[in-house]
């Protein structure tokens, strides 16, 4: 027999960015303590609005299922004594399993006999679990930020105003706070009105007569479906960003869309800060038109019903009013301010105690920017606009726009720079200069985009790690690991000819001459080449093996160009090639031996047998090529030609004695291994690959 659970959660209103996590926690947990005792059900669903979470057990059993285990004790030398009896240590062995001696039987482990002991418990009932099993589970519960209530020590995200906790029709005595569990739920806040709650299967039908859904996939799909119908009744493209549908989803209990319109002189204002005031600020859609030009509308999500949406759209119209009148006039007096007023203003606002102020950085970024593009052989108009990209990338971080929308940095600085007379291509910089923002973000498409960035992220990175700041676990307060994540993306998607090292030499001289690390040089590599380490394996691992992964960069990942080509190549032959394994295989004993060699110098004269002779000229023969390879980033062919290298080193292997008694013949065919070795060992370390 079998009954339906459910417990419901009815809180105060909780942030809506925390509600779907909550909701898959309560789920995990819910499913995790069922299991663990033992209760067996059809499924666990989780239900989640702004005042409410909760869980519906299918089908869960009356009884806990019995259990027989067979339990291991003494060995028979110790459970016996030389009379035959049992031992004590026996007797406390059957004590300890709440089983007679006569109950232990013997079975051999090992070469060795054991007595054991049948336990067999007897599943108790449901009910009388659930009680202090739904205890367990909130008390377990955890969020972002918890809160704390009357005089209560209890903590949770939001105070306890309800519950329901049922196991088919009966109700749980359970109490929390002083709030005791019954059958009766609460419907939308203005739309309904309490509910009684029968039996678990009816939680949601009831609920949904009280205007509430509380199902998160239906509130989703209702609200796509009537914002899709309203774009295509006005022939609008309405803007979804993922994470503002995800906000909206969990401020509504019962969601109805409607639109409102704004004065379209705003339009005047740049798009990107109407969509930011829109979305950021009173979570409202934007709407654009086929062209993608923004419209003088505005789309929004009410908690309620389809009642008096002209006076709900009137208020909303004039809440943006005055934001955007806001805007408007900020942006206007943005405009009176100079760039080099802007800039001397960097000078008072505070980066980093121990790493000076914005100017600082700035003047950072400007040698750094200078030498990475010197580094890239860039011409002369490039060098001219990577200087004055960098000298006023961050002169939009003192405007009352940027103050008012911190998301908006690089945006205005763009806006503000081409009305200010500076050349396109600077300001284009300037916006992409904080590319990529986030994973899957474009990179920047200008050289000046692209080498600023770089000088941005590597300054980051480099004085938080010479001031002590690395993070460690999910610490990541500076969000270096993203910013590394970018210097890597933007040299692999421009192929940049330049290397980490390269990269991280300019900076870490920078921080050197302005006396702010508190670590060596040497100390700081070291640092930065594990950090970086992680980010380039990450990047690998999305489309190539770990195995694979760990035998290109353990080959050397200064390259990025180079050591992703390494893995694509090498990807390819593990899984193309059936016989790429004889090539690893003789690659990988070549290694062993190589480990070996005392010396570098070959001498062929020493070279007598047919196959060491034969190798050392296929070797020489392929030893070119594959360095041209090597160098021209064709991993494919670098990797062909050493594969070129399998059947002379299997003949060497089955005919010559590489530890031969002689030992400057053993020396020499173990030199010939190591450069054989040295090259391999620039592409992968084969012996890492897993078959």
């Amino acid at each position: 027999m079998s009954k339906d659970i459910l417990f419901e959660i009815g809180l105060e209103e909780i942030p809506a960015r925390f509600i779907r996590a909550a909701m898959e926690q309560l789920q995990d947990r819910t499913s995790k303590w069922l299991d663990s005792v033992r209760i067996t059900h059809a499924g666990v669903t989780a239900y989640a609005t702004p005042r409410r979470l909760a869980v519906f057990v299918k089908d869960a059993a009356e009884k806990q299922e019995d259990i027989s285990e067979e339990v291991k004790g003494p060995s028979r030398k110790i459970a016996l004594d030389a009379n035959g009896d049992w031992s004590k240590a026996a007797l406390g062995f059957a004590r300890s399993q709440g089983v007679s001696p006569e109950q232990f039987t013997f079975k051999e482990l090992a070469g060795v006999e054991y007595i054991y002991a049948t336990r067999n418990s007897a599943g108790v009932e449901t009910a009388s679990l659930l009680s202090e099993g739904l205890l367990e589970i909130v008390n377990a519960m955890t969020f972002p930020k918890n809160m704390r209530w009357g005089a209560y020590d209890f903590k949770f995200v939001r105070p306890i105003r309800w519950l329901v906790a049922l196991f088919g029709k009966d109700i749980i005595d359970l109490e929390i706070t002083d709030v005791k569990a019954g059958n009766v739920s609460r419907g939308h806040r203005f739309l309904g009105t309490e509910t009684v709650i029968s039996e678990p299967a009816q939680y949601v039908e009831s609920l949904r007569a009280q205007h509430v859904l509380v199902d998160v996939k239906e509130r989703e799909d209702l609200i796509l479906k009537q914002i899709n119908h309203l774009a295509e009744e006005k022939n609008w493209t309405i803007a979804i960003k993922e994470d503002l549908l995800e906000e909206v989803l969990f401020l509504v209990e019962t969601p109805t869309v409607l639109f409102g319109t704004f004065d379209p002189s705003f339009l005047n204002i740049p798009q990107d800060v109407l969509i930011t005031s829109m979305r950021e600020h009173q979570r409202y859609f934007p709407v654009f038109d086929a062209a993608g030009k923004l419209l003088p509308f505005f789309v929004t999500v009410r908690n309620g019903n389809a009642v008096s949406l002209d006076v709900i759209a009137k208020g909303n119209e004039k809440v943006l009013r005055a934001r955007l009148s806001d805007a408007k006039f900020f942006y206007q007096e943005d405009q009176k301010m100079k760039i080099n007023d802007a800039l001397a203003k960097l000078e008072n606002i505070v980066y980093h105690e121990e790493l000076g102020s914005v100017g600082d950085k700035v003047r950072r970024i400007r040698q750094i920017s200078d030498r990475l593009a010197v580094k890239l052989g860039l011409s002369d108009t490039a060098l001219s606009e990577v200087s004055r990209t960098a000298d006023i990338c961050k002169f939009d971080l003192v405007t009352q726009m940027v103050y008012e929308f911190p998301e908006l940095q690089g945006t205005m600085g763009e806006d503000y720079a081409r009305k200010a007379g500076e050349p396109e291509t600077v300001a284009k910089a300037i916006f992409e200069h904080y590319q990529p923002r986030f994973a899957g973000d474009a990179v920047p498409s200008t050289d000046a985009g692209s080498v600023v960035s770089i000088a941005d992220k590597i300054d980051t990175i480099v004085g938080c790690f010479s001031i002590g700041i690395i993070p460690t676990g999910s610490q990541d307060p500076y969000a270096l690991r993203r910013q590394a994540a970018g210097i890597v993306q933007i040299v692999l998607e421009h192929k940049l000819p330049i290397t980490l090292r390269e990269i991280f030499e300019a900076a870490i001289e920078i921080h050197k001459n302005s006396g702010n690390s508190k670590h060596s040089d040497d100390e700081l590599r070291i640092n930065l080449y594990e950090f970086f380490s992680l980010r380039v394996k990450r990047l690998l691992s999305d489309n190539v093996r770990y195995d694979v992964v760990d035998a290109v960069t353990a080959a050397g990942f200064d390259d990025v160009v180079d050591v992703v080509g390494r893995s694509r190549a090498l990807m390819g032959a593990v899984l193309d090639q059936e016989d790429f394994k004889i090539t690893v295989d003789s690659l990988t004993r070549v290694s062993n031996l190589a480990a070996k060699a005392t010396s570098e110098g070959i001498d062929p004269s020493l070279l007598k047998e047919d196959a060491e002779l034969q190798l050392y000229n296929t070797w020489q023969e392929l030893h070119t090529p594959y360095l041209e390879a090597m160098s021209a980033n064709n991993a494919e062919e670098a990797l062909r030609i050493l594969s070129g290298l399998k059947d002379a080193v299997t003949a060497f292997f089955d005919s010559v004695m590489v530890m031969a008694e002689d030992e400057q013949v053993r020396a020499n065919r173990l030199a010939l291994l190591a450069g054989i070795d040295a090259d391999s060992k620039a592409f992968a370390d084969f012996g890492k690959l897993v078959w």
